[in-house]
């Protein structure tokens, strides 16, 4: 980046001189002229342990001081964003607080909520997991405090529209410190390109006694394939805004007002004071104290190799004095992360943001098991709710919530690890058998598929006399795998509409401002393949779950009438697909008939799903969110994150709840409002649907607020016109999702008819009112069960019979005594029986039957001859006589052909087999 952008007014000013790090070789700003180092770990040790750079304040302290210091310097103050950024469509977590303003306010396109404004935002990073409880400065859960100015170039005025910009910001960040007692002349600004979100600038990194305090960043670029600025391998450009981007990380200044060891010393007290105490730790500070404290001023300088060298110990020594606090450290943290994320309403699971959810909480249990603590997680997350209940008091309201999903998570953890034992024991064999170490793809693939962490499996395959390298970086590296929204690609057909649209401009979209009109005329704009194109449609294009609307446009010149099959839209531009649109020349008028009967179905379905996810919110709980719809004419769905299934009581709750809303004809309103006053007055719940594009969007509103979305899709102008709402089933399609599938309007009358008449075929059948059916089928259940068991027993005392009659015909096949017979009608576990009775008594049994059109086979083989003769073998080669195939144990096997014709041929195959192996 050129030197020039770091060539700031404020810094000669104030006679700060640039060098260049004799370590590092980067440049930075001091006014100490003796420095040689930029002030950085490694070039650099935390000088500040058990020296504090300020006098001590708490973390409430700290917030307080920086955000009343910018407020005084005419900022804003504004209330933090969710942990989980539902704004954003590229990632799952909020991890900085400019990710509040990407993408639209950082592109000029919507403008920020205020300007200049200050936040300390809680951010979530996972990228450095096994850092945590480590180094000692590293966390998953932290509160970036920022000051935020947004520039734009070319104001209409004239003027370039600047806020502030490099020489303020440097400025305030010198006063602030100077206000806290910092000794300005032990602090460096460190130069230090920045990238993050499509974006990059110059940027400064702020540090005193080892410790980066702060990043000052200027973000005036943008990701450009043609850009002639190159950072970190990509292209950039500048952008039409310039921003000011600032992260000032609370907790580190937290950390060295009180000088402690670590940064979780600072922030979690209580906390690892109760961990240690439960795991039976004699403090180490007590026991190891030098070791400890040497090890933090060091760790950001070198790694654990050198300074197990510098106290004369082995590496795996050093491990066991710091790996049980290093473990308190994390569950500390851990419980923290937790605390935000499962408020903020993510739900575990196995994907997007509640795989991270997930991730972080079997970190937890894991280390928790490690310590021999018994303390349930809930507890322990609670606990850190109420340390931050002043500070966020929104917190609490989902405490229930959180103590019964933490609760139901280990309870499925420790499922997972009792039914993993037998996974990695047969991978295990199998690699033993390659003579090959458990590799890492696969242990990722153990953790994504089966939950197992690679300690469990490195624990259970060593039993089996294979190792398991573990990368130190395992659980960054699934985490960054899951980490980021994936992009779906454009369908080709849609990329090849997109290349001949470009040119053509949007389409008036009738549909909105006459949503209850079903004709129109327009004027064909252009046509190719089966596409054409209007100025103006009142058809619906496919999106958000909502399926495209079918009629006809008619060529009046021509008195043609066209059939429309699809509808899809490019970018603003509308294609209408014609079933043989051939000829249909530009400028041709056309009259538009939309499908009434389709378009209604669609357009209650669509209102019917805001009420039903309304509904549902108020019976299951405020973390419901939408994962994905689909609208049709006769029924609909909604996925929603929910994390165990649907009980029959909220089923009807929520079916109640909806009808309800539906029979108080509350009014549905949809207009277009300013994106940032959206969020601002309704929230981040208007991104239900997914994040539409634009300065401008669409919302949905039901009553008053009662729901509020935006939402392209078409509605009905009050819930009344929705009509009955018929909940058809629910069911859990996937780990923390749910599915509830309904019908509205006349489509939910015709489904309560049809389950109206199900009841009347079942009642007929039975020859008894529909009042008594439920007791009649319990009645007839309980006799078909104990007629079913009658059925067992008498099978069984005919299976001794006929073990006593097999015996009698058995034969001597080369010195093996054998039994191979036909049952007629016996089933497969039957004969199963049969064999495994005949085995015991030293018989080889072939036994084959005849049901229908399939021939079965079980084989058994005593223990003696298992090395002699396979049971597998045998009935491989009887069912390839049979035209069919099977296999098992050496001991016991089982399989079947179609051939039932070949059923002697077969057992005289077996008996040849047993001839051959015994020769």
């Amino acid at each position: 980046m050129n030197d020039e952008e770091y060539n700031i007014e404020y810094f000669k000013e104030n006679e700060l001189i640039r060098k260049k790090c004799e370590k590092c070789g980067t440049y930075y700003w001091t006014r100490d002229k003796d420095r040689k180092t930029c002030g950085d770990a490694p070039c650099d040790i935390y000088s500040f342990i058990g020296e504090p750079i300020f006098k001590e304040r708490s973390v409430e302290q700290i917030r307080e001081s920086f955000l009343s210091f910018f407020e005084s310097h005419g900022h804003k103050r504004l209330k933090r964003y969710p942990v989980v950024a539902r704004w954003r469509d590229d990632i799952y977590l909020n991890i900085a607080s400019i990710s509040n303003f990407q993408p639209f306010v950082t592109a000029g396109k919507v403008p920020p909520p205020a300007n200049p404004l200050v936040i300390s935002q809680p951010c979530i990073r996972l990228e450095d997991l096994e850092s945590i409880g480590k180094t000692g400065r590293h966390l998953t859960a932290f509160e970036m405090m920022g000051h935020h100015a947004f520039n734009k170039r070319g104001e209409e005025s004239g003027e370039t529209g600047e806020i502030y910009w490099k020489n303020d910001t440097v400025r305030y960040c010198d006063e602030y410190l100077r206000q806290l007692g910092v000794d300005m002349d032990c602090v460096t600004y460190k130069e230090a390109p920045w990238v993050g979100g499509g974006n990059a600038g110059p940027s400064l990194e702020v540090i005193t006694s080892g410790l980066e305090l702060a990043t000052l960043v200027f973000m005036d670029l943008k990701l450009s394939p043609q850009g002639q600025i190159h950072i970190k391998g990509q292209r950039y450009d500048k952008m039409d805004t310039y921003i000011v981007d600032t992260g000032y990380g609370l907790e580190r200044f937290v950390w060295a007002s009180k000088g402690s060891p670590t940064v979780y010393d600072a922030i979690f007290p209580d906390m690892i004071k109760e961990l240690i105490n439960a795991a039976g730790i004699v403090h180490p500070l007590e026991t190891h104290h030098e070791i400890i404290m040497q090890n933090a001023r060091l760790s950001g300088a070198m790694g654990r190799r050198e300074i197990a060298k510098r106290f004369g110990i082995s590496q795996e020594e050093l491990k066991n004095i710091l790996g049980p606090i290093e473990s308190v450290y994390a569950v500390s943290d851990h419980t923290k992360c937790l605390a935000f994320m499962l408020a903020d309403g993510i739900v575990p699971s196995n994907a997007k943001e509640g795989y991270l959810a997930r991730l972080v909480l079997r970190r937890a249990f894991r280390m928790l098991k490690s310590l021999n603590i018994a303390i349930p997680l809930e507890e322990l997350v609670l606990k850190q709710i109420k340390t931050l209940k002043n500070s966020f008091p929104e917190l609490e309201e989902s405490v229930d919530r959180i103590v019964e999903i933490v609760a139901l998570e280990k309870s499925r953890y420790d499922g997972t690890l009792l039914k993993g034992g037998r996974i990695v024991k047969q991978l295990a064999k199998q690699s033993k058998l390659k003579a090959q170490k458990i590799q890492l793809d696969k242990l990722i693939d153990l953790y994504d598929t089966h939950g197992l962490p690679p300690e469990f499996v490195s624990e259970v395959a060593s039993t089996q006399g294979i190792a398991v390298d573990i990368p130190e970086n395992f659980y960054s590296l699934v985490a960054s795998m899951h980490g980021e929204e994936e992009k779906t690609a454009l369908e080709p057909l849609l990329v090849g509409l997109k290349e001949k649209t470009e040119s053509i401009p949007a389409t008036l979209k009738l549909y909105y401002d006459e949503p209850s009109a079903l004709d129109f005329d327009a004027v064909v704009l252009d046509s190719f393949d089966d596409f054409v194109i209007l100025d103006k449609t009142l058809f619906f294009p496919e999106g958000g779950g909502q399926p495209a609307d079918t009629g006809s446009l008619k060529l009046k010149e021509e008195n043609r009438t066209l059939k429309v099959q699809d509808v899809q839209e490019v970018e603003g531009v509308i294609l209408h697909k014609i079933e043989n649109g051939s000829g249909i020349s530009k400028g041709s008028v056309v009259s538009g008939h939309i499908d009434a009967e389709r378009r209604i179905a669609h357009t209650r379905h669509h209102s019917a799903t805001h009420i039903v996810v309304c509904a549902a919110r108020k019976v299951l709980g405020s973390h419901v969110w939408q994962a994905g719809a689909q609208k049709g004419e006769k029924r609909a769905r909604i996925d929603v994150t929910h994390f165990k299934r649907i009980s029959d009581a909220e089923r009807k709750e929520i079916e109640l709840l909806a009808n309800r809303m539906v029979m108080e004809d509350k009014e549905i309103q949809a207009r277009f409002e300013d994106r940032e006053e959206a969020e601002q007055k309704y929230k981040f719940g208007i991104y239900q649907g997914g994040v539409p594009p634009g300065k401008a969007i669409r919302i949905v509103r039901i009553g008053e607020d009662e729901d509020v979305q935006a939402c392209a899709g078409t509605h009905c102008t009050k819930t009344g016109e929705v009509g009955p709402i018929k909940i058809l089933r629910t069911e859990r399609i996937q780990d923390g999702i749910v599915r509830i599938e309904y019908s509205a309007g006349e489509a939910a009358v015709r489904a309560v008819q049809a389950q109206e008449e199900l009841i009347k075929v079942a009642a007929a059948t039975l020859k008894v009112p529909p009042e008594k059916l439920p007791h009649t089928v319990e009645r007839f259940f309980a006799e078909w069960k104990h007629l079913k068991k009658e059925n067992e027993r008498l099978r069984g005392e005919i299976a001794t019979l006929q073990i006593g009659l097999l015996k009698d015909h058995a034969k001597d096949v080369s010195g093996v005594r054998v039994i191979a017979e036909v049952l007629p009608d016996a089933d497969t576990k039957e004969m199963m029986k049969i064999a495994s009775q005949l085995t015991e008594d030293g018989f080889l049994t072939l036994l084959i039957s005849e049901r229908g059109k399939r021939a079965s086979v079980v084989s058994s083989v005593p223990k003696h001859l298992k090395a002699e003769i396979s049971a597998s073998e045998l009935v491989k080669r009887v069912c390839e006589v049979l035209g069919g195939s099977g296999g098992g144990k050496a001991e016991i096997a089982q399989g079947g052909g179609e051939k039932v014709e070949m059923v002697e041929d077969a057992i005289a195959a077996g008996i040849k087999l047993i001839q051959d192996l015994q020769k």
